[in-house]
């Protein structure tokens, strides 16, 4: 049995996935999907790939994810699994890639700034 393993990043987050031929079991961090991403529209964003791919029930998914919120989590697992999907076959590249799956979203956190109160905001400003 082939398993396939790649990484997924997003914000702070980090997943690695393995795919491997199966019935569609998902287990994040030892516990079932469900359990671990309880927003149902979250838990369809990270295993959407599956879903455009039309792989839903073919494959069990083992996801280590650390570090990060659960949005940051969520779209780590899905660029994981868009890769290792593409690894299985990489005729599935093409629709993945139009559907804006196999980028690496650079968005971070900006920085504190020193004498600011964040990254931006500055303390309150009195002309008199």
């Amino acid at each position: 049995m082939k398993v396939y393993q790649q990484t997924g990043r997003r914000k702070t987050s980090v997943a690695q996935i393995r795919l491997y031929p199966g019935s569609g079991k998902v287990k994040i961090n030892g516990r079932d999907a469900k359990d671990y991403i309880p927003v149902e529209l979250q838990r369809l964003n990270a295993l959407s790939p599956l879903k455009i791919t039309e792989n839903e029930g073919n494959f069990d998914l083992d996801v280590t994810v650390r570090g990060g919120g659960l949005t940051g989590q969520t779209g780590a697992i899905r660029l994981g699994l868009s890769r290792a999907l593409v690894e299985f076959d990489p005729e599935l590249k093409p629709t993945l890639k139009k559907a804006g799956y196999m980028t690496r979203d650079p968005r971070m956190v900006e920085r504190k700034k020193y004498g600011l109160k964040k990254a931006r905001k500055r303390f309150q400003f009195s002309k008199r």
